[in-house]
């Protein structure tokens, strides 16, 4: 059964489903949207922008995609999301396409089993796209945790490309939440939701590795505090 299931005809037709349901909820939710006119400014400048989301939200990262970068001038490579290897990563890969951006495979290897999943690829391809100012889209807790804690992948990107990160938050009421390890969210159509666009961050090496990534985290906890202020106050 899970050989069927991870099979290219089924993780097509998944990719297929996932895809219109990223754009059913893309264009019914009711979105409160905050940092744009930020994010065009950061978008129109040379560096590249690592754009960063957690995991539990997959599903609706692709909604700054449909509400906002879409209209704005392209890039030297089109808009990426950095996504797992894994057959499990081949059917949102197949999603995002039908959008019209670019997957990035690959993950850090597994610490048992020493297996390569393509994390020095993914890292070389990402790091050549944000040189050319391009934008890059991935989950810095992805793909196995700890849930929102910032791995130093993201952290690594930035470093060697001069990108900004940019802190990118969503949240929507009623959710169903997955009892997986990052409490993956399935959002529902026609509901209310926020989408958060932080201050555009330069990597600071002032101040050690772990300081680094602390910040990180804290400007992405906040836009995803503001967040769900604002979709519990409406």
């Amino acid at each position: 059964m899970k050989s069927f299931l991870r099979s290219p005809f089924v993780s097509a037709t998944l990719g297929y489903l996932i895809w219109a349901y990223m754009v059913l909820c893309a264009r019914t939710i009711r979105w409160t949207i905050e940092g744009d006119d930020a994010f065009k400014k950061a978008w129109a400048a040379e560096n590249g922008l690592l754009v960063a989301g957690w995991h539990s939200r997959v599903l609706l990262l692709p909604v700054i995609w449909s509400k906002i970068a879409r209209k704005l001038p392209a890039k030297e490579y089109p808009t990426s999301m950095l996504i797992s290897l894994s057959k499990d990563g081949e059917a949102v890969a197949k999603a995002i396409e039908h959008l019209g951006l670019e997957a990035v495979r690959g993950s850090s290897s597994h610490k048992r089993k020493k297996k390569d999943k393509g994390g020095a690829a993914a890292v070389a391809e990402t790091s050549r796209r944000l040189r050319s100012g391009s934008v890059v889209c991935l989950t810095p807790d992805g793909p196995r945790g700890p849930a929102e804690a910032v791995q130093p992948g993201t952290l690594i990107m930035a470093q060697r490309t001069d990108a900004l990160i940019i802190p990118y938050a969503l949240d929507c009421r009623p959710v169903f939440r997955l009892d997986t390890w990052d409490r993956f969210m399935i959002p529902l159509p026609f509901t209310k939701g926020a989408m958060i666009l932080g201050s555009p961050l330069s990597v600071n090496r002032s101040v050690g590795k772990e300081e680094r990534l602390r910040q990180i985290e804290e400007a992405m906890n906040a836009a995803h505090e503001r967040a769900a202020a604002i979709v519990a106050k409406r």
